[in-house]
């Protein structure tokens, strides 16, 4: 495969040890991995020229850039909730954030994210890239369409986001679900499936689809042991592992205590594909998100921007950068202990709000539900005792109690049968609304059990 010159991004991290490469073959010919459309996909000729603008001294009359002199912006001003002005004005950072741009990202904003991998994983692969997407549902569209064909098997938590079902669905992808304790994937269940696998069900899936930390929508989170052994299996049926980590910066630690391992930072030979997002940690409609994984995989996903949106808008892109170099200003250069500091003060907000709605779900509900304990996210899982389909109970009865849930069939792989599960998100309502919401659902399932 051919690795295009620009942007490519390294993160020096130590490399992998004699014994482990001695036993694991790392991942080299990401060729067998990649579907048709995206094996095809070629650099764009015009966005090629991207990175050369930045040549001291290039002349370019080969792109199609509008003049920056018929931009009607002068500048932008946010504040900060702490009194701190960030501005973007002056050609060089208006021309920045209002023209065309590199597809992988505005190179001051990778530079920061590339530092926040490194820190926050150590990954032990001594290579891999970066770039930038429209949230991290952009790259996971787009590492679907690059993995899988129409038909291909893809394993995926028996409960897994409505969002990624929407987009594989209309794929034709055949998802296998793969069973799920406390909310968490089994990794028992995992290699049973691949260790019977017959071929009458066509070929052996080569991907593993997982949100392994306050999961979307059960709220579980896989313990540091349990992602090893899930590791392991994947190295020894070489899979490519999806990592969608939306929440893994949301995650409810005691004292002393560290947040959990990723797969990105166990990967020691080149079959993660991480995805993170900061919609609940900076803005959801700022539209950021980002991907880190192996250089020839993030290369094609760059190359499926370049034939689509280009890239990410320059403006969130350029304010997030600002709040990090704001960050860095008080670090000697290093953005990640600001950053720690503000994810942990949304840490610490999402905490009380779960110990509440625990709360109130407890005083509630116990009798008529069981429910998951998350360490991490916004959302709380519960089983319905007595109901076998809570689909017509949410879409009709409960809206007349006007109460809103999630019914389980939503997540559901297959979804197919009725479910028995409920998601709640515990994200925005009040500390009242929560307890009455819980109050009225209690009600709910008492007239249905009548």
């Amino acid at each position: 495969m051919m690795l295009s010159s620009n942007a490519l991004r390294i993160l020096p991290g130590r490399k992998f040890c004699r014994a482990v490469a001695s036993v694991v073959k790392p991942v080299t010919n990401y060729e067998d991995y990649l579907s048709a459309r995206s094996a095809a996909r070629e650099p764009s000729a015009i966005r090629a020229l991207q990175p050369l603008l930045s040549i001291p001294g290039m002349i370019s009359l080969g792109g199609g850039m509008p003049n920056f002199d018929t931009f009607p912006f002068k500048r932008f001003t946010t504040e900060l909730k702490d009194g701190t002005i960030l501005e973007l004005s002056g050609e060089a950072q208006l021309n920045e954030c209002l023209q065309y741009s590199v597809t992988g990202g505005l190179p001051r904003l990778v530079k920061h994210l590339e530092q926040l991998q490194l820190k926050e994983h150590s990954p032990p692969l001594g290579k891999a890239r970066l770039c930038v997407t429209t949230g991290s549902a952009d790259a996971l569209g787009k590492a679907f369409d690059m993995l899988l064909e129409p038909g291909d098997n893809l394993l995926v938590e028996s409960a897994t986001f409505s969002g990624s079902l929407a987009y594989l669905k209309p794929m034709g992808a055949n998802l296998v679900p793969v069973a799920m304790d406390g909310g968490r994937m089994q990794a028992e269940s995992l290699r049973n499936i691949l260790a019977n696998w017959s071929t009458t069900k066509g070929a052996r899936p080569k991907v593993l689809y997982t949100i392994p930390t306050g999961s979307n929508p059960t709220g579980g989170s896989l313990s540091e042991e349990e992602k090893k052994e899930i590791y392991a299996i994947a190295q020894e049926y070489d899979l490519i592992i999806m990592e969608d980590d939306a929440y893994h910066f949301m995650q409810f630690l005691d004292p002393g205590e560290k947040r959990t391992r990723t797969f990105f930072s166990m990967d020691t030979d080149g079959r993660v594909l991480r995805f993170d997002s900061f919609s609940k940690l900076l803005s959801s409609g700022m539209r950021l998100g980002f991907a880190t994984g192996p250089a020839p995989l993030i290369e094609r996903i760059e190359l499926h921007s370049q034939a689509s949106n280009l890239h990410t808008a320059g403006l969130p892109q350029a304010f997030a950068a600002s709040l990090f170099d704001h960050w860095a200003s008080k670090n000697n250069g290093s953005s990640y202990e600001e950053f720690v500091k503000h994810i942990d003060d949304i840490s610490g907000f999402y905490r009380k709000r779960r110990d509440h709605f625990l709360e109130c779900a407890s005083r509630h509900l116990t009798g008529l539900a069981t429910w998951t304990h998350p360490r991490a996210g916004m959302f709380v899982w519960f089983k319905l005792l007595g109901v076998t389909d809570s689909w017509p109970l949410i879409k009709e009865k409960a809206v007349d109690k006007k109460v809103l849930f999630v019914p389980g069939q939503s997540f559901s792989v297959p979804d197919t049968e009725p479910s028995q599960y409920v998601r709640a998100a515990y994200s925005t309502a009040s500390f009242e609304d929560m307890d009455e919401a819980l109050r009225r659902f209690a009600e709910l399932l008492r007239e249905h059990k009548e």
